[in-house]
C-alpha cells in the first residue's frame, strides 16, 4: 500500500509552515514515530514524525519552501497491507501509545518528536492504488501556484510540473503562461541591475505571526496607557545584596524577577487585569491562576514565553525559568506548551535602552506591563533633593475590560512592591 502523508494540523491557529530540514531520503526505511523533517511554523520550530512504517517513495518540498496543512510531505511503500485493510489503515484516526525508554509512537494524537507539543488527528494519509491512478488524477501543486493558477485563469492540470514528484511550482506557471501566449503580445522587461537601493527578502514565518498578531490586537482591543515613575533604590540594594548569591547558583539576578514577583501580586488584587472578554457567550472569564509572558527579543522577531503559574516560585525560581525559557527562544527551542495560555504580558525594552513606550497588547490577554530603562535623575524625599533610581512603567490596558481607575490602582500596587521589595518576602 502507498500512504501520502500530508503536514498536519499542529493547532494554535497555525496553517503553515517553512520547511528547515529533511531527515529521510527517497528509498529510506522509516519507522512510526520517527522524524521525518523538521519545520518552522508560525510559533514554534518542531520535528514532524511519520504515523506509519515504511519506505520512502517520494519526498514533496524543498528546504526553504513554505507549504500549508494538508499538503503531502512524503508518500509511503508500507509492505504487507493490501486490499481493505489498506483502505481502513489510511482512514484510521490516529492515536498516541507510549514506547519502551520514553519513545512515543504515532498510532492516534500525534506527538512532535522531541517535544512536549501534540498534533490532533486528522486526515493526513491517502491511500492509492492501480485502479484510482487509472480513473482519477489530481495534479500536485504548492499552494502559490494553484493561486497563481486560478489568478491566471489557466488549467493547472496541463502543466508539467518540475519540483519533487512532480509538482508544479510558480516558476513552472510562468513558463507555461510565457509558452502560451503569443510572441507579438510579450513586453521585454528590464532586469534589475546589480546595486540596487532595495534589498527584497521574504517574510519569516516569525514575522508574519507578529505582523498578523500586531493588527489582530489593535483592531480587537481598545488600548490606554497610563505611565509612571517609581524610585527604586533599596530594590537596587537588595539586587546587589543578593546578585553573588545567585551567581554562585549559576542564575543570573536582574530586576526582572522582582518587577514579575511584583506583578503577580498585584494581579491577586485586581482580576480585573487577569481576565479576558468572552463575547461570543456573553460573559467575562477569570483566571486564577497566573501564567506570566515575557517578551524576548531575538534575532528573528520578538517571542514571548510563558513562565506557567509564576504565583507558586520564588525569586530564585523565577530568574532561573526567565534565564531557560530565554535561552531557548534565541535558540528556536520552545514547544507549543511554553508559549501557549499566558494571562498577562511583561516587556522590558528598558534593558535596550528605552524609557516610555506604548506597548500593544497580548490579544486576548487584558493588559501588559512595559518596563523601562531607570535612570539616575534628583529626586525629592523627606523634602530633601537627593540621587533617586527612578524606573519607568508603562501598563497598556484593554479599555472594554479596565476601566482608568482600575488600572491606575493595580500600577501603583506594583509601584508600592518595588519601592518596599522586602515586602514582596511578606505575602
Amino acid at each position: 500500500m502507498r500512504y501520502i502523508f500530508n503536514f498536519p494540523d499542529i493547532g494554535e491557529g497555525l496553517d503553515e509552515g517553512t520547511i528547515i530540514e529533511w531527515y529521510v531520503s527517497k528509498g529510506q526505511e522509516i519507522k512510526s514515530g520517527q522524524a521525518v523533517v523538521r519545520m518552522e511554523t508560525d510559533k514554534v520550530v518542531a520535528e514532524i514524525p511519520s504515523p506509519k512504517s515504511g519506505t520512502v517513495i517520494s519526498i514533496f518540498g524543498k528546504v526553504g519552501e513554505t507549504i500549508h496543512v494538508g499538503t503531502p510531505l512524503i508518500e509511503i511503500e508500507i509492505e504487507g497491507v493490501y486490499g481493505e485493510e489498506a483502505v481502513a489503515q489510511a482512514k484510521a484516526p490516529v492515536s498516541m501509545q507510549p514506547l519502551e525508554e520514553g519513545s512515543t509512537a504515532v498510532v492516534g494524537t500525534m506527538e512532535l518528536a522531541a517535544s512536549s507539543a501534540f498534533l490532533p488527528a486528522s486526515e493526513e494519509g491517502v491511500a492509492t492504488s492501480k485502479t484510482d491512478k487509472q480513473t482519477t488524477h489530481k495534479v500536485l501543486a504548492t499552494p502559490v501556484a494553484r493561486a497563481m493558477a486560478k489568478e491566471l485563469q489557466l488549467d493547472i492540470n496541463k502543466i508539467t510540473g518540475t519540483g519533487p514528484g512532480g509538482r508544479v511550482t510558480k516558476s513552472d506557471i510562468q513558463n507555461f503562461q510565457l509558452q502560451n501566449v503569443p510572441a507579438e503580445t510579450l513586453e521585454i522587461q528590464p532586469l534589475a541591475a546589480e546595486g540596487e537601493e532595495i534589498t527584497y527578502e521574504p517574510l519569516s514565518q516569525i514575522r508574519k505571526t507578529i505582523a498578523k498578531n500586531m493588527i489582530n490586537s489593535k483592531l480587537s482591543a481598545a488600548h490606554m496607557t497610563v505611565f509612571e515613575e517609581v524610585e527604586i533604590s533599596d530594590l537596587i540594594w537588595l539586587r546587589e545584596k543578593y546578585k553573588k548569591v545567585f551567581s554562585d547558583k549559576n542564575v543570573k539576578l536582574t530586576y526582572l524577577p522582582f518587577i514579575l514577583k511584583a506583578t503577580v501580586n498585584a494581579l491577586k488584587q485586581h482580576r480585573q487585569l487577569n481576565s479576558q472578554m468572552d463575547l461570543e457567550n456573553n460573559r467575562m472569564m477569570y483566571k486564577n491562576y497566573y501564567n506570566i509572558g515575557i517578551a524576548v527579543d531575538t534575532t528573528e522577531g520578538l517571542v514571548v514565553p510563558v513562565i506557567k503559574d509564576a504565583d507558586k516560585l520564588t525569586i530564585f525560581q523565577i530568574a532561573q525559568k526567565i534565564a531557560e525559557l530565554a535561552e531557548k527562544a534565541k535558540e528556536r527551542k520552545l514547544t507549543l506548551a511554553e508559549i501557549r495560555d499566558g494571562t498577562f504580558t511583561l516587556t522590558n525594552y528598558g534593558s535596550i535602552g528605552g524609557i516610555f513606550g506604548v506597548p500593544v497588547i497580548n490579544y486576548p490577554q487584558a493588559g501588559i506591563l512595559g518596563i523601562g530603562r531607570i535612570l539616575k535623575i534628583p529626586v525629592v524625599k523627606d523634602d530633601q533633593i537627593i540621587a533617586g533610581n527612578v524606573l519607568p512603567l508603562s501598563l497598556t490596558v484593554d479599555h472594554r475590560i479596565v476601566d482608568g481607575g482600575e488600572a491606575t490602582r493595580f500600577l501603583l500596587q506594583i509601584m508600592e512592591y518595588l519601592k518596599d521589595p522586602f515586602s514582596l518576602m511578606m505575602e
